[in-house]
């Protein structure tokens, strides 16, 4: 089942009242596993590694737990983008400088804009079918401003907010009260909360009363206290849900 149980078809049906969508980026719509790789293949080589994916072995699950430390509160946005390489590196006995290597890999990872198969088409459904939609993305602002202008789906978006400029990050509610500070004619039970990630998007929906749809393609077993309104395994669950 797509929708959760405790869902009944009336209230599917009111789900049409939905008029603004907020889209998580990375995982939801933008392949960001791929634009990770190549961007880190890039920046590797430039810094003379030649045991690359040793590199990455090591550096990618680093730095999911950062963002996850990030999203709890137990370091800053400073802290993760200015000290992940320099522990990279240091872990395999070289000394370097965080900040410097964060601003070289930042050039490499964007002008990464791959998306998934079918997030342009989901997209462009939504938007004929007249909601609004806005990006909301936990992420550092040039990064992903870049990523969005390298990809295919910048045009359906109203705007995107990202949380290093906005000042506060999913799962906060204080993210969600400055979005709706800045759409016009914002109504909180219009308005829905589309991604992947449990403890950001589902979270930050449960703290800010707002109703969501967990993008759920690998079919992972809830195991959080975060409940979604709605689960959806594929984009086409998605137009099912919202468009009639």
């Amino acid at each position: 089942m797509w929708y959760n149980e405790a869902t009944t078809v009336a209230e599917r049906i009111s789900t049409l009242s939905y008029k603004f969508l907020l889209f998580d980026l990375d995982h939801t719509l933008l392949d960001f596993d791929t634009a990770e790789d190549i961007a880190l293949t890039h920046f590797l080589e430039e810094q003379g590694v030649t045991e690359i994916q040793t590199y990455k072995d090591y550096y990618i699950p680093m730095n999911k737990g950062l963002w996850r430390e990030l999203e709890q509160g137990k370091i800053t946005k400073p802290e993760l983008v200015n000290t992940r390489f320099s522990r990279l590196f240091a872990h395999f006995g070289i000394e370097k400088d965080g900040a410097e290597l964060a601003l070289l890999y930042q050039q490499h990872i964007a002008q990464q804009g791959q998306t998934y198969a079918g997030a342009s088409e989901l997209l462009d459904s939504l938007t004929a079918a007249d909601f609004e939609i806005y990006g909301a993305t936990n992420g550092i602002t040039a990064i992903q401003t870049g990523r969005m202008a390298n990809s295919d789906i910048s045009p359906y978006f109203n705007h995107i907010f990202i949380s290093e400029k906005m000042g506060t990050q999913k799962p906060e509610a204080l993210f969600y009260e400055k979005i709706a500070e800045q759409i016009p004619d914002f109504d909180l039970s219009q308005t829905l909360m589309i991604g992947d990630s449990l403890t950001a998007d589902i979270a930050g929906a449960n703290n800010a009363g707002l109703d969501s749809v967990w993008y759920n393609p690998k079919q992972l077993e809830n195991e959080s206290f975060f409940q979604p309104t709605y689960t959806a395994y594929s984009y086409d669950d998605i137009i099912r849900l919202l468009v009639p």
